[in-house]
């Protein structure tokens, strides 16, 4: 039997899908005046989307009946399902709407430009072929502050061995000062709230908390002074932290004091956190006592000291006291604060104003071998950051943007400088984001804008903990990190009649995204709209060749090398080799630059990321090698004589499951689900413990090269192939 067409949808259909009969009954009527059509899928989810009549209130199978069925006979192959469709007011209310309204004829002509949505395009492209006019007008848009201003935009002259060239050169300035200082913007000015929070668990029915502009500058320099009795300039310092208002104020202060942030996620194990101090040669390092969240306690001091020999500041996770025993040379955070008050005659501090490329931040990014890639941000990186920011998720002063994430990430500094440097509001919760008290603080802080990972989502969805909040002041949301899951973005848009989810996908290295959503073109849920503002990008065919332009298809991506905010050094590897060495020459000008996913361009420009090209894989939104994976693996029990780590994205384009491939020693025996336990413990171990093992497969030998090479993507196709038969069973 055909499925029925949305005309032919009644009552005993809303009420199967969980209305009452009386909702069932109004809804129907307002559906019927609407005189929807079957031919015209895309109008007509429009429609219905712009009448509101899909509230938020309204059971998920009432939105997943109306959204399928619209769309039934969609051939997603070709373009992807719009849900979000911009109107021009809305256009010119956003930040590049606005831009372009002001600069749009000037750049393009008077009689080219016409409006932000019809005049995206061209307006993208210019950004790329002329990046130098696009980022000299960005700049006066955002709270940048130069002591010296630069010479110019950019100079390709004077070192050719910069693919990426060389940015602002001359400039002198401190970009944590420019965060905690007012600007020109009417609402970032010193009694502006700077951020607003709540502890998971203490205060979930009480009023948010808040610190105004001031209030935060001046905590930043009180622990940039202490920082000034503990360390010396340029010292790198690391931060293992849940993200804290504390560890907002530390990682200002550190750059606020001209040193630079070692960025640790605080899930990870003892090695990793050594490997990380190791190789940024930390001085020292601001932890906990205890991680909180979802009512547990996880010690944390201890996994620290275990791998740092530095000098380590404890801060208590509840109270003003550490729950712990410091070690001798080890400091509690009263003791610290106490320090820069008797160093200092005033709580004032002078920033350390430094060259625009002076490193401000050391972040890590797993590679393919050996120790994770270690990845320096200058001053540009935040500049960077925060005007992608400004132009694809429309972060505007007033918003309250809250994304639940940590420093040890990318996302922490990027969220942070998405907001100082545009003057919205950060909002934080002290706990875990999977629970109801993570969403009721949405609700009760006013976000405006709201980030996620997709498995985030579907954790939400899945246990329903959101039900019955108020998030329809949500005027965006964002996702990275993973693939998205199509009926799980739908779930989330939903809570705010249907708002777009702009996805983003980049790099540390980037310090931005290369493709993104944009508030200016119509959205479709796991796809990416456009490239970045100034990014320009081609996708190569097998043999490295460049597909024209526009034209649909499937390749890795190579990026256009002139990025402002990219980065051009690492600290434990050849950047050149790692980003540049066998990447083609386009069009005879310009080296491309290496990023590694493969891509799909379909109809309309619509882009769906379809995986790594290189054996990184992207596990909870962290990206890991093989490699790393493998090496724990082969350990975990005598029987193995080889592992192969794949991550494998489900049918629906979901997060990545991790399966293991095995080859048993000759004489052994085992079985997959003993061994899926033996590995997942050793990698939460060893490595991380978000991680977990999905599938392990034995087989007899592994595919591989004429040079011995492991075929690992042979094997991640043919798991694809397993699960996506297993999932129509």
């Amino acid at each position: 039997m055909a499925p029925k067409s949305i005309t032919e949808l009644g009552v005993n259909d809303f009420v199967k899908a969980g209305l009452s009969p009386a909702e069932a009954n109004q809804f129907n009527q307002l559906l019927l005046s609407l005189s929807l059509s079957s031919d015209d899928p895309t109008d007509t989810w429009r429609r219905i989307v712009s009448r509101r009549l899909l509230k938020s209130s309204y059971p998920h199978p009432l939105h997943q009946l109306l959204y399928y069925t619209i769309y039934s006979n969609h051939h997603s192959s070709s373009s992807p399902p719009l849900y979000w469709f911009p109107s021009i007011e809305q256009a010119k209310r956003t930040n590049l709407g606005r831009f372009m309204e002001a600069h749009g004829s000037e750049l393009l002509g008077a009689s080219v430009y016409k409006d932000p949505i019809t005049s995206f395009s061209l307006f993208h492209n210019f950004s790329v072929q002329h990046p130098e006019v696009y980022w000299s007008l960005i700049l006066k848009e955002l709270s940048i502050s130069f002591v010296q201003p630069p010479n110019c935009i950019l100079d390709t002259s004077s070192d050719p061995s910069k693919h990426g060239g060389t940015w602002l050169p001359g400039s002198v300035l401190n970009i944590a000062d420019c965060c905690v200082q007012p600007s020109s913007h009417p609402n970032k000015q010193d009694d502006s709230v700077a951020i607003v929070w709540r502890v998971e668990g203490f205060d979930d029915d009480s009023e948010v908390n808040h610190i105004t502009l001031k209030q935060l500058r001046q905590q930043v320099m009180l622990v940039a002074n202490a920082i000034d009795a503990n360390f010396s300039k340029g010292d790198a310092i690391a931060i293992d932290m849940q993200m804290t208002v504390n560890a907002v104020i530390i990682y200002l202060a550190i750059v606020l004091a001209g040193c630079a942030v070692v960025s640790i996620a605080d899930s990870f194990a003892p090695k990793e956190i050594a490997t990380r101090l190791r190789v940024s040669n930390a001085k020292g390092i601001f932890t906990q006592d205890f991680i909180s969240g979802g009512g547990r306690k996880i010690p944390l001091y201890s996994r620290v000291i275990e791998a740092a020999e530095c000098k380590v500041i404890a801060l208590p996770v509840i109270g003003d006291d550490v729950a712990v025993q410091l070690r001798e040379q080890d400091l509690s955070w009263k003791d610290f604060l106490s320090s820069g008050s008797k160093n200092s005659r005033s709580d004032d501090y002078s920033p350390v104003y430094q060259s625009i490329d002076t490193v401000t931040n050391i972040l890590f990014s797993s590679g393919t071998t050996g120790d994770p890639k270690a990845i320096p941000w200058t001053q540009l990186a935040p500049i960077r950051s925060a005007a992608d920011g400004w132009a694809s998720i429309d972060v505007q002063v007033g918003d309250v943007y809250c994304w639940p994430t940590n420093l040890g990430w990318v996302i922490g500094p990027t969220v942070l400088y998405h907001c100082f440097l545009t003057g919205a509001t950060l909002a934080l919760y002290h706990g875990s984001p999977q629970g109801r008290g993570f969403g009721k603080f949405v609700q009760d802080a006013g976000v405006t804008i709201l980030g996620t990972v997709p498995s985030l989502v579907k954790s939400w969805k899945s246990t329903q903990c959101m039900e019955g909040l108020d998030w329809t002041k949500i005027k965006l949301f964002c996702s990275t990190g993973e693939t998205s899951n199509v009926d799980d973005d739908l779930w989330l848009s939903s809570k705010s009649y249907y708002n777009p989810i702009i996805e983003l996908c980049g790099g540390t290295e980037l310090a931005s995204s290369y493709i993104t959503g944009s508030p200016l073109q119509p959205q479709a849920f796991g796809a990416f709209s456009t490239a970045s503002m100034t990014t320009g990008i081609v996708i190569l065919d097998e043999n490295g060749v460049p597909y024209p332009e526009n034209v649909p298809c499937v390749g890795e991506v190579g990026l256009f090398p002139l990025s402002l905010g990219a980065s051009d050094r690492l600290l434990n590897a050849d950047h050149d080799e790692v980003y540049f060495k066998g990447m083609p020459v386009y069009k005879g000008k310009q080296v491309l630059r290496r990023h590694g996913d493969i891509i799909k361009r379909m109809v309309g420009g619509y882009i769906i990321v379809q995986g790594r090209a290189d054996d990184t894989m992207n596990l909870g939104g962290i990206k890991t090698s093989s490699v790393e994976i493998e090496r724990v693996c082969d350990r975990a029990d005598e029987c193995i004589l080889e592992t192969a780590a794949v991550g494998v994205a489900t049918a629906n384009r979901g997060p990545e499951q991790l399966v293991i491939f095995v080859v048993l020693k000759k004489g052994y025996n085992s079985n997959a689900e003993t061994l899926r336990m033996k590995f997942s413990k050793a990698i939460q171990s060893n490595l991380n413990p978000l991680f977990k093992v999905s599938v392990v497969k034995i087989v007899p030998e592994f595919p591989r090269t004429s040079s011995n090479k492991i075929l690992r993507r042979v094997m991640r196709d043919q798991m694809k192939r397993e699960l996506s038969v297993q999932s129509r069973l």
